[in-house]
């Protein structure tokens, strides 16, 4: 028995419509939701899950042999890592065989989010009883796109300066995941490095966009300052400002660039990865 949790947000969602979309759909697979009554009506059995009420875990793992275990939502470090720890101390208690783990890709390490997946990936590299296997995934694509959206003018402001991000479609990403799911012995001890092969900045982005919507779209970097103040006032969460500022000058100073050849990401796939522009422009597309 297959559980994914997670499958409110935009990756487990795409997991569960990639295996409903299988043979057999989701015949052995498990729906883990905190919000039960907002699972996707897919048919499968659905499993109360809320990290924070460890108490839901123990009837929800039960029977469960493989747990793809969908990061439990960024927030302050501590409160994800009491997420991660009751999850994993759940899964041993329960005898869950296999978990897979959805982390932060290793040149993520500057990342102000980093800390709690690290962690994570220890507390699971230590466990007596599971087998394991670590998707150390890249930033979305579709989140750049929605940190570099044009204003009003038609400009980009996102302080990116000449840097590149490796993005990665999220899509991609729940396709691997799905593929180890469905075969995690193959996989086990594995850590896999799940970024694009492209890197792209913001002129490449202005670009993308100017063709997709045939309007012109111009790339004018601010400060990182600007940027902080920005999302300091966007109603954004504290815990929130220094990711997203942390994230924007990761990006700036070459950090996320990725190795720019083939990787785990297309040798798990099968095929080369999405273009992150196209998911970019389409998108944006879908946003107008």
């Amino acid at each position: 028995m297959l559980l994914v949790t997670g499958v409110n947000g935009g990756l487990g969602s795409l997991v569960l419509e990639r295996l409903a979309a299988l043979p057999g759909g989701l015949d052995g697979v498990l729906i883990g939701s905190r919000t039960p009554e907002r699972a996707p009506a897919l048919g499968a059995p659905v499993r109360t899950v809320d990290f924070d009420r460890p108490q839901t875990l123990a009837d929800a793992f039960a029977g469960v042999r493989t747990l793809l275990l969908i990061s439990a939502g960024y927030g302050e470090d501590d409160v994800v890592i009491a997420r991660h720890r009751a999850a994993v101390e759940a899964a041993e208690r329960a005898g869950v065989e296999h978990v897979i783990y959805t982390s932060l890709s290793g040149d993520g390490d500057h990342l102000a989010y980093a800390l709690a997946h690290r962690w994570t990936e220890r507390r699971l590299r230590e466990s007596t009883t599971l087998r394991w296997t670590i998707l150390r995934n890249g930033l979305y694509a579709e989140l750049l796109g929605s940190l570099a959206t044009p204003d009003g003018d038609g400009v980009i402001t996102a302080p990116l300066g000449d840097g590149r991000l490796a993005a990665v479609a999220r899509a991609d990403l729940a396709e691997v995941a799905v593929t180890v799911a469905l075969a995690p012995a193959e996989h086990a001890g594995r850590v896999y490095e799940l970024v694009g092969e492209q890197a792209v900045g913001g002129a490449d982005i202005a670009a993308a966009l100017s063709r997709a919507g045939g309007k012109p779209v111009e790339y004018r970097p601010g400060t990182l300052a600007e940027a902080r103040a920005a999302v300091a006032v966007s109603g954004a969460q504290a815990f929130q400002v220094p990711m997203v500022a942390g994230t924007y000058s990761a990006i700036a100073h070459g950090f996320l660039a990725g190795p720019g050849k083939a990787g785990d990401l297309a040798a798990l796939l099968g095929r080369p990865p999405r273009p992150a522009l196209d998911v970019i422009a389409r998108g944006a597309g879908a946003a107008g």
